[in-house]
């Protein structure tokens, strides 16, 4: 993993990092052979029902950059993503995206989000975020969504339809089915064969399904979880995640299962940006 390790050094004298300011690591991944047959089955989207409306009240401290900042060199490195992972989608191969972290605080939440706007591109696909994060559920909260049945119901109780627990989220322009009420044994939940139902009846009516996982080490969680994901998108940060974490991250997932690697942290290249945007501006005023 030599090549990998050598993503996670934070060169000397950078500034912190902020979250919401990814960098998509190459070479990407091809896909995992064993889901392209899968995801080909569930390749055309039905007709999607028409879902209750929630407003998610959007503040700097959402770090929702995509939208709040479309311009910035953040957004522009979510367009990247979704360029590559579009690459994937239109061939069949990709529709359920397990995206997960060696450890807590490495901005999965933040690029969960983001991703999700992006890919949606106000409406021209439709994007579902399943918060699978059962122990520390954080959507719903930094959007500032009231609460309703969420996964932990529709995992407790056959009665209630997935279908039934999805909202779409405005102005964002995806979907969400929250975690819902918390529950003594989440991980048991997810380990069980009624997440897989769930997936089957969920993957027909969106393009794109993000499963929101928690992180991998201290959980096992997104073992599970995995198994009913087309690929991995592994969130680290950069000068904070320990180079041991990542490496026993990706030996837990499968390196074969990961797509790729996105590192929150190059603000180095954010003055790069900024510098050849300004130019340009300077160029057309005189």
């Amino acid at each position: 993993m030599s090549h990998l390790r050598n993503l996670f050094h934070k060169p000397s004298g950078q500034e912190h990092i902020p979250a919401a300011v990814p960098f998509v690591a190459p070479p990407f991944a091809a896909v995992p052979e064993h889901v392209t047959t899968s995801a080909k089955t569930a390749s055309a989207t039905s007709v999607l029902p028409e879902f209750p409306v929630e407003e998610a009240q959007l503040r700097p401290g959402n770090r929702l950059v995509y939208y709040a900042d479309p311009r910035s060199p953040a957004a522009d490195r979510f367009r990247l993503l979704r360029m590559r992972l579009k690459t994937y989608s239109t061939t069949g191969k990709l529709k359920k995206l397990l995206i997960t972290s060696p450890l807590a605080h490495d901005g999965k939440s933040t690029m969960v989000l983001n991703l999700a706007t992006a890919l949606a591109e106000r409406g021209k696909r439709t994007v579902l975020v399943v918060e699978s994060d059962l122990h520390h559920s954080s959507l719903a909260e930094i959007l500032n969504l009231k609460p309703w049945a969420g996964l932990t119901d529709c995992l407790a109780d056959d009665a209630t339809p997935p279908l039934s627990a999805i909202r779409r989220i405005e102005p964002l322009g995806w979907y969400l089915l929250p975690a819902g009420e918390p529950r003594k044994n989440p991980t048991e939940l997810l380990q069980t064969p009624a997440f897989g139902h769930i997936m089957e009846q969920l993957s027909p009516h969106f393009d794109w399904i993000l499963i929101d996982s928690p992180p991998v080490i201290p959980l096992t969680d997104s073992i599970s979880l995995q198994q009913h994901a087309d690929a991995s998108l592994l969130v680290v940060r950069a000068g904070q995640t320990p180079r041991e974490a990542v490496d026993q991250t990706i030996e837990l997932l499968g390196k074969k299962n990961i797509l790729g690697v996105v590192l929150n942290g190059m603000e180095a290249r954010d003055h790069l940006y900024y510098q050849y945007y300004n130019s340009n501006m300077r160029q057309h005023e005189d």
